[in-house]
């Protein structure tokens, strides 16, 4: 529920009064005098709205005549009117609005949602180092734990309103915000790996590579990019909306500082396949989020302003493109989508054909007892380990049963399915059933 205050020019209060009583809004008057008169020089007009009625109420205003000077929009808890009954049918029990905030009220969720900047960049330092301590002990609790305190999301939303509504200033501070936040993460997260290993606090045999929280998120995949669009767009409903903002930052924070964290690892051990592996899969979920907050806040009706001014359709999509936001958000995305996006894209065919060409192995009637449990990847940083791809097939056979030959026919034919090389590795799991008596 939101209450309005406006300051009318007495000249024009009678036209604003009746175009607001014609939408069942009960309008209340103050007069502000002069300092040196008895004649009022304009007047306070205030009035409980239900949030889903106040952009339509303001077209009304504006249709009447009326220029926006002075507006105040703030939060109550309950109103009683004569007709407010009337605007909650309409409004918040009918269909004549979406559930939607106006544009200056999402402005400024936006901009609360981005704490200053000595709070920012503290908690980002924390929330990496507990996803640096996370990742070497292989604990998806402290994990968890760093996303629970990063503040990633208010930043990443400021970018993805800023495109929606054309502001330049809050786009690019949103972008600028996030990149450094997230530098700053990577710094703190490689400091203390390399002070955990120079200390040998962290063993030094330990083979990072193989740890499973850090292997997940030191290359893209397919789900670590549907978490990002799902976080992405959560935010922009949940930022449109009476819905909590709140809690969808957990999600952007787990397509972001975990990765932020792998990097600084692959850094601090001097591993370039994890380190630009883990800024690939960075990349490309920042991109996404902000994309995917953009493309909701732009299904939910918000617009930039010029787009409502007069004019042909040319001179709108000229001007669109005119902006610095709409030109920096370009060439973001074609950075994360022609490089990263493209990596992406490969290893995922390459998976799902490297996932097809296991199965018509064991389709074979001589392997009728495995059953395929799973297929992992390792793959290369382009570039740098230019070798082999690796993969790793999980099957389970019945006790006392051999198969050696599994392993370099599905090294053939996912060669012949994939045209690359590859190192196939078969891990057996024992399986045991009892008859039925």
């Amino acid at each position: 529920m939101r209450h309005l205050q406006i300051r009318v020019e007495a000249g024009e209060l009678d036209a604003v009064v009746d175009a607001l009583r014609g939408e069942d809004v009960d309008p209340v008057t103050l007069p502000v005098y002069r300092a040196d008169g008895d004649e009022p020089q304009s007047y306070l007009v205030e009035f409980p709205l239900p949030t889903e009625a106040v952009d339509r109420i303001r077209e009304t205003l504006s249709e009447a005549g009326f220029e926006e000077d002075h507006l105040v929009i703030g939060n109550i808890e309950s109103a009683t009117t004569p007709h407010y009954d009337r605007l909650v049918e309409r409004y918040v029990e009918g269909d004549e609005e979406e559930e939607r905030v106006s544009n200056e009220e999402i402005l400024t969720k936006a901009h609360d949602l981005n704490p200053q900047p000595t709070a920012y960049y503290a908690m980002t330092v924390l929330s990496a180092l507990v996803a640096t301590a996370g990742l070497l002990l292989d604990s998806a609790a402290l994990v968890v734990g760093s996303m629970v305190i990063a503040p990633q999301i208010g930043a990443a939303l400021m970018a993805s309103v800023g495109a929606a509504l054309g502001d330049d200033a809050m786009f690019t501070g949103g972008v600028r915000s996030t990149v450094i936040g997230l530098t700053v993460a990577i710094a703190a997260a490689a400091a203390l790996g390399w002070g955990l290993k120079t200390a040998q606090f962290v063993p030094a045999a330990l083979n990072v590579t193989t740890v499973q929280q850090l292997a997940s998120r030191s290359s893209p995949g397919l789900l670590t990019l549907v978490v990002a669009l799902c976080a992405g767009a959560a935010g922009g409903v949940g930022l449109a909306t009476e819905l909590p903002v709140s809690i969808v930052g957990v999600a952007v924070a787990a397509a972001t500082v975990p990765a932020a964290a792998a990097v600084g690892i692959g850094v601090a051990w001097a591993i370039p396949a994890v380190a630009i592996g883990a800024l690939t899969l960075l990349a490309v979920n920042v991109a996404s989020i902000i994309l995917a907050g953009t493309l909701a806040l732009w299904y939910l009706g918000y617009r930039p302003s010029f787009w409502n001014s007069t004019g042909s359709t040319r001179r709108r999509v000229r001007a669109f493109f005119g902006t610095k936001a709409t030109w920096v958000a370009l060439v973001f995305l074609g950075l994360t989508v022609l490089g990263p996006g493209s990596l992406l894209a490969s290893q995922i065919a390459f998976e799902n054909q490297s996932t097809a060409a296991v199965q018509t192995v064991l389709d074979d009637s001589e392997y009728d007892s495995l059953e395929l449990l799973s297929l992992s990847v390792e793959f290369g940083t382009p570039g740098i380990d230019d070798g082999p791809r690796e993969v790793t097939v999980t099957v389970q056979h019945p006790v006392g049963r051999q198969y050696p030959q599994l392993s370099p026919r599905i090294e053939d034919r996912i060669r012949e399915a994939t045209g690359q090389d590859v190192v196939v590795t078969v891990e057996f799991e024992q399986q045991s059933r009892s008859r039925a008596s």
